[in-house]
């Protein structure tokens, strides 16, 4: 018998532990080599582990919703597959009968025909199989095949995540359900979720933060996206958006004001000579900030690009934890569910986050006269140890003029 250990390596410098979500092997059945075993949930990513041999899944250690650490021994392989396997552990120790229970069977057809991640992703994004055109050995579907037609803008073709289960009314025998029905349900928070509650407490805990606003007239980056946007698309191949306009004025004010782009390291002050933008974005499990590293030195285009591809991961689960690691100074857009003002909390350890809003016409006075623009609310958070009033709203003013006249970044005024 030959046995070889299945463990997770480590997992990031500020993550000790995390969750195993589920198996999707059971003890006795047979193992592929990088065959997804089971998938981990840490406090900012979910991620598959593969399979370290072929083989016989012969013992699992931790199941379902167990706390696992690095270097851990979750399970073991049975490389020749002569041993009988053990049957499933419970998050106590014991064997877990519930677990042994049978399988329904996987689906047959072109769904039959997608490699075990691909197939994930499809169920996630409600892709099917006839959506998918499969580039692997006798025509398989891969992972890249399902991540090439999400970004293809393939619809789905039935919803992604199946409805919540109905609850149970708990006086259903009265005549009046509408009225007296006052069901509840009790769901445990997510590592991710439980992390961003820890994480948002720390930060107003620690951090003197206060917001300074603005409005800029957003009139010159929409007259710039429409006169290039389908010349910009072709060319790149991607959409031209309104966040690395962001992105950009965002850089060329922390160049003019560094301590927006610094962080508090005990009494000291961390001048960071990069600009790492973590850009925020909504995931199905939360809200993560993936980073857009040394953003100073990309191009619209290439923001546009990293932008689409981190929307589409965070969509599917598949960031991963360096590119969720990091960051001097975030932006937050509300405005994509209409926000019109908001206070963005710091992303420790940052010491300042600028929030847009939604862009709306309102009604402004210009030379002395009451005309119609494209305006949107600015605000910055920023931590008040460091950084003073002035150098914060000048800092936002700076992004409001670029803004407002974008050839002041080909200049650097």
């Amino acid at each position: 018998m030959a046995i070889i250990d299945v463990t997770i390596s480590q997992l990031s410098e500020s993550v000790a532990e995390a969750t195993l979500l589920n198996w999707k092997k059971k003890p006795g059945e047979p193992v592929a080599v990088d065959e997804i075993l089971f998938e981990i949930e840490t406090d900012k990513v979910v991620f598959d582990v593969p399979s370290p041999a072929a083989g016989t899944l012969f013992e699992i250690l931790v199941a379902d919703g167990g706390t696992v650490k690095p270097k851990q021994v979750l399970a073991r392989i049975d490389t020749q597959g002569k041993t009988a396997p053990l049957p499933l552990v419970s998050e106590k120790g014991k064997p877990d009968e519930a677990k042994e229970s049978p399988q329904p069977a996987a689906s047959q057809g072109r769904e039959g025909n997608a490699m075990p991640a691909a197939a994930k992703l499809m169920a996630e994004t409600g892709l099917t199989a006839s959506q998918v055109e499969g580039t692997g050995r006798e025509g398989r579907i891969t992972k890249g095949d399902v991540l090439a037609a999400i970004a293809s803008g393939t619809e789905p073709a039935s919803p992604a995540t199946p409805a919540p289960p109905k609850l149970k009314p708990f006086e259903a025998h009265l005549e009046s359900p509408l009225i007296t029905e006052r069901p509840e349900q009790r769901v445990p928070m997510t590592r991710l979720r439980a992390r961003i509650a820890e994480r948002l407490l720390h930060s107003q805990a620690t951090n003197a933060i206060l917001t300074t606003f603005n409005e800029v007239n957003m009139q010159a980056v929409i007259d710039l996206r429409k006169r290039y946007r389908e010349t910009f698309e072709k060319e790149h191949g991607v959409r031209l958006g309104i966040v690395s306009f962001f992105v950009k004025a965002a850089v060329h004010a922390l160049r003019k004001y560094p301590v927006l782009n610094a962080s508090v390291e005990g009494k000291d002050i961390i001048y960071h000579g990069y600009f790492d933008i973590g850009i925020a974005v909504s995931s199905p499990r939360g809200l993560v900030v993936p980073i857009l590293r040394n953003a100073d030195q990309m191009s619209i285009a290439e923001i546009e690009r990293k932008i689409a591809d981190y929307t589409i991961k965070a969509k599917i689960g598949t960031l991963s934890l360096d590119e969720l690691s990091g960051g001097t100074f975030s932006i937050s857009n509300g405005g994509v569910f209409g926000s019109m003002l908001s206070t963005p909390i710091i992303n420790p350890p940052q010491s300042a986050i600028l929030g847009i809003h939604a862009t709306t016409e309102r009604a402004v006075v210009e030379h002395g006269e009451i005309v119609i623009r494209p305006m949107n609310y600015l605000a910055m958070s920023y931590d008040h140890r460091i950084i003073d009033g002035k150098e914060a709203v000048l800092g936002l003013t700076a992004i409001k003029n670029a803004l407002e006249d974008p050839a002041r970044l080909l200049l650097d005024l």
